[in-house]
C-alpha cells in the first residue's frame, strides 16, 4: 500500500510527498524513493522529522507500529489517515487520545466504493429488518493475516447500526461441524484466502423466497491509494477530532 500511495501522488496537484518510512533495519531504509521524486528524498525510519515536515501522515502499517506513528503525529501536529486494520481495543483508545489534539481519519477501507457500500448496507438492514438474514463474505490474497477483514467488520457494523444493535452481540464467525440453527437477527461472516485477490466483499440479505446481494470487487490496490490520498487532502488543516470516509464524501451522519 505504501508503494501504491507513493505512485498515485503525482497525479494529484494538491499533494506533495514529504517522505516515506519503513521499520528500522529494513533494507529499503536510506534508499531513494525513486522517480519522479528527487534522489535526495530517501526512505527513513524516524517518524519525528517527517511528521514535522508533513501536513498529513498516511499510515498503512501494522497494529504494532501504530503507537509510534500516532505519537509522532501528535508531537509534529500533523493530521493522520489510518488505514491499518486488525486493531484491538487498546489501539482504538490510542486513536481516541490522539484525536483530542490532531485530526484523525480512520477507515477500515479507503475505497470510495466501499464507503458508499457501507451506507447502502446500513440502509438495507434498516429497511428490511431482522426477518432477513445477513451474511458477509470476503476474499483476500493468501498473505492477509487478519480475518474477518477490517472491511467485512465495518460492513457488519453498518448492518448492525441499521438494526440499532451492537455487532459484538449478534456476530457469528467460524462455523464448523454440527451447529444449532441460525439465530434470528445474527450477522454471519465467512473469510476466504487465496491467490492475489485485492479484496472482494459481498453482503447477502436472505429473506423467505428472495435474496439481495450488495458487493464490491477491488481489482487492484490503486483504489485504496486514491481514496487515502483524497482523504489526506480533505483532512489537511481540519480541527482536532475523529473523521471518517463518510465525511470525505459528504455523506450525512445518521
Amino acid at each position: 500500500m505504501g508503494q501504491a500511495i507513493i505512485a498515485a501522488i503525482p497525479a494529484d496537484p494538491r499533494l506533495a510527498l514529504a517522505g516515506a518510512i519503513e521499520r528500522a533495519g529494513h533494507e529499503a531504509v536510506g534508499r531513494p524513493i525513486g522517480a519522479p521524486f528527487p534522489p535526495s528524498l530517501t526512505i527513513c525510519s524516524n517518524h519525528g522529522p517527517l511528521a514535522i515536515a508533513s501536513d498529513v501522515l498516511v499510515d498503512f502499517t501494522a497494529p504494532a507500529a501504530l503507537e509510534a506513528t500516532l505519537d509522532a503525529a501528535c508531537d509534529g501536529r500533523a493530521a493522520i489517515v489510518i488505514g491499518t486494520t486488525g486493531l484491538e481495543p487498546r489501539h482504538h483508545a490510542m486513536i481516541d487520545r490522539a484525536a483530542r489534539s490532531i485530526a484523525v481519519l480512520q477507515a477500515a477501507n479507503t475505497s470510495l466504493g466501499v464507503t458508499l457500500l457501507a451506507r447502502l448496507v446500513e440502509d438495507a438492514a434498516r429497511a428490511l429488518g431482522p426477518e432477513w438474514d445477513i451474511e458477509i463474505s470476503e476474499l483476500h490474497h493468501r498473505y492477509k493475516v487478519d480475518s474477518p477483514s477490517g472491511t467485512a467488520l465495518a460492513l457488519g457494523a453498518a448492518a448492525a447500526r441499521g438494526r440499532n444493535v451492537e455487532l459484538t452481540e449478534v456476530s457469528d464467525r467460524g462455523r464448523d461441524g454440527v451447529q444449532p440453527p441460525r439465530q434470528p437477527g445474527h450477522i454471519g461472516f465467512a473469510s476466504l484466502r487465496g491467490g492475489t485477490a485485492a479484496g472482494d466483499h459481498v453482503v447477502l440479505f436472505a429473506g423467505d423466497g428472495e435474496r439481495i446481494e450488495l458487493r464490491h470487487l477491488a481489482e487492484n490496490r490503486e483504489i485504496f491509494a486514491r481514496g487515502a490520498l483524497k482523504a489526506a487532502a480533505w483532512l489537511a488543516r481540519k480541527p482536532a477530532g475523529r473523521y471518517t470516509m463518510d465525511d470525505v464524501l459528504g455523506l450525512k451522519t445518521r
